[in-house]
């Protein structure tokens, strides 16, 4: 099958415009993001993730007012009911983390307060999105504690989404200022990059009427995959696998010379680089300074320089991130998990635009099966 056989076929729906959106845009010649206009690296650098949720969900930048109040309802809604612990608990040991968190979304739903409202109302389907926004970083952290045979700890509405993920995650202490601000930034950079796999799965769910929950149930479910999470994690290894600067150019020309696959290079959606690697890129090797260990740093820009160099390639946000994350002592299998903390926003904004204007997503297919083929009844088979 090829796109000269089918000229209106386009594998993997690639160039395909599948909607119209208000919510985020991606400019690959320019190798920019912008979320509802607003350039992502001045909400990273200057704003809070929390100012990035309400922007993504309410459609503006809140004013000190509305950001205090949002960051109260968070913090109110950031409790899990104990009937999810309980189902989480009932999960084989060996649950991958994403199995979990997809499991607990989907037990959770029928304990929202507007569970019984149509998947058309508006106002419910914000209230909604706030709470699946607060509760992410909670059902994460504590997830992993349950997953290590420890108990949930009580979230902190006092500290911000980052904070409190720390905070659980770190069994109950406080992150410092800057360890805060770094996860916070990293939270922002992953909150919304248009229709991309998941989120697209998360519209094509609530198009036929579900709701928003079965939507970022969908969400988490595709993320999982490979081939759209998970690069962070798999960047964490390879910079694992080569260990210190010194093995970095050979290591990396060597990988080069043998077609393997270098994990965090490149994007589809960019020509000149991903522009969230850029910030975080900076905040990753300024937390590698002032924790006196730069070796990732070091071994990342050998690797960044040889894949300038060979391939024209330049990191994506996934790269920065995985010695980031390590740096801040997070497990690398919950990099993927705190993509979903940040995604919550961009799926649950994307689900109110396909609702608020919906039509159901049912694209065609092209039939190469078999042609005028005879029933054979079953005596004769």
């Amino acid at each position: 099958m090829s796109a000269t056989t089918y000229p209106n076929y386009s594998p993997g729906l690639e160039g395909v415009i599948g909607g119209i959106t208000t919510i985020s845009e991606i400019d690959s010649d320019r190798s920019s993001l912008v979320y509802r206009g607003i350039d992502v690296h001045d909400l990273a650098e200057k704003g809070s993730f929390e100012e990035t949720a309400y922007l993504l969900i309410y459609s503006k930048l809140p004013n000190r007012a509305e950001l205090e109040n949002f960051r109260e309802v968070l913090g109110k809604e950031r409790e899990v009911p104990e009937q999810i612990y309980t189902v989480m608990k009932q999960l084989p040991k060996q649950t991958h983390p994403m199995d979990m968190l997809r499991t607990a979304y989907s037990a959770l739903a029928p304990f929202d307060p507007d569970y019984a409202e149509p998947a058309t109302n508006h106002d419910a389907n914000v209230r909604k999105a706030v709470r699946i926004i607060a509760k992410a970083s909670t059902l994460v952290a504590n997830g992993h504690r349950i997953r290590e045979g420890k108990d949930p700890i009580k979230p902190n509405p006092d500290l911000s989404i980052a904070g409190n993920f720390l905070y659980l995650l770190h069994g109950g202490q406080v992150a410092d200022d800057f360890t805060t601000l770094v996860m916070d930034a990293s939270l922002t950079l992953y909150a919304e990059h248009g229709y991309n796999a998941s989120t697209f799965a998360c519209r094509v769910t609530v198009a036929t009427l579900s709701d928003l929950y079965s939507g970022v149930v969908s969400g988490i479910g595709t993320l999982k995959g490979p081939l759209h999470g998970g690069a962070n994690e798999e960047a964490m290894y390879m910079l694992q696998e080569i260990g210190s600067p010194a093995n970095a150019e050979a290591w990396i020309r060597d990988a080069l010379a043998n077609k393997k696959k270098i994990m965090g290079f490149g994007h589809r959606e960019y020509k000149k680089g991903d522009s969230r690697a850029m910030f975080l890129t900076k905040v990753a090797k300024e937390i590698g300074a002032r924790k006196g260990n730069t070796t990732w740093g070091e071994i990342a820009d050998t690797l960044e320089r040889v894949m300038l160099e060979e391939k024209g390639l330049y990191p994506n946000v996934d790269f920065p991130a995985a010695y980031a994350y390590f740096l801040l002592g997070i497990p690398i299998d919950l990099y993927t998990p705190i993509f979903v903390v940040a995604r919550t926003t961009g799926w649950t904004a994307h689900a109110i635009e396909q609702l608020d204007n919906n039509r159901l997503i049912r694209p065609k297919c092209i039939y190469e099966g078999p042609q005028n083929q005879p029933f054979i009844p079953i005596e004769e088979r």
